[in-house]
């Protein structure tokens, strides 16, 4: 066992750090957030944690996180989240579910209630609010043109 380090942790007089968010910030995703623990506010080297409100009926739009982790829990609501190439695939989160997301995993949640705004915690491995999420066009991923998340590649537009 030559040179291990066998001392044993010991503890620092460092600051415990309380953030209160008072104004929420629109996200690339489109989404409004409430930056809560991150390296701006917080001097974070590795995390970040933040609240997350997806208005009733709306979607996040299409993204992904360019290289961190993302652990969301659910605080109320019903959530259904496309995800993968294409968003082909899906699954349905509600009040109490963990959820964890890939770094470079296209996904975009819609709140599934009409009438009550979907809340969730954030956290991730990366102490930027927004500097690594990249926003995604899924038409790009699939074959038959059709956008399962109801998006339209430009000049597309069924509307006009």
């Amino acid at each position: 066992m030559s040179g291990a380090d066998t001392t044993a942790p010991q503890p620092n007089d460092g600051e415990i750090i309380t953030v209160r968010p008072d104004a929420e910030t629109l996200t690339r995703q489109r989404l409004p957030y409430f930056v809560g623990i991150s390296g701006n506010t917080a001097g974070t080297q590795g995390i970040s944690m933040n609240l997350v409100i997806i208005p009733p009926g709306a979607s996040a739009e299409p993204h992904f996180h360019r290289d961190y982790e993302t652990a969301i829990y659910i605080l109320e609501g019903r959530v259904e989240t496309r995800y993968g190439l294409g968003l082909r695939q899906s699954v349905i989160n509600e009040t109490g579910d963990f959820l964890f997301i890939p770094p470079g995993v296209p996904h975009q949640p819609h709140n599934l209630s009409q009438t009550e705004p979907a809340r969730a915690l954030v956290s991730r491995n990366d102490p930027n609010e927004q500097e690594n999420v990249v926003l995604y066009n899924p038409a790009h991923h699939n074959p038959a043109g059709n956008d399962p998340a109801g998006n339209h590649p430009a000049g597309d537009d069924p509307a006009g």
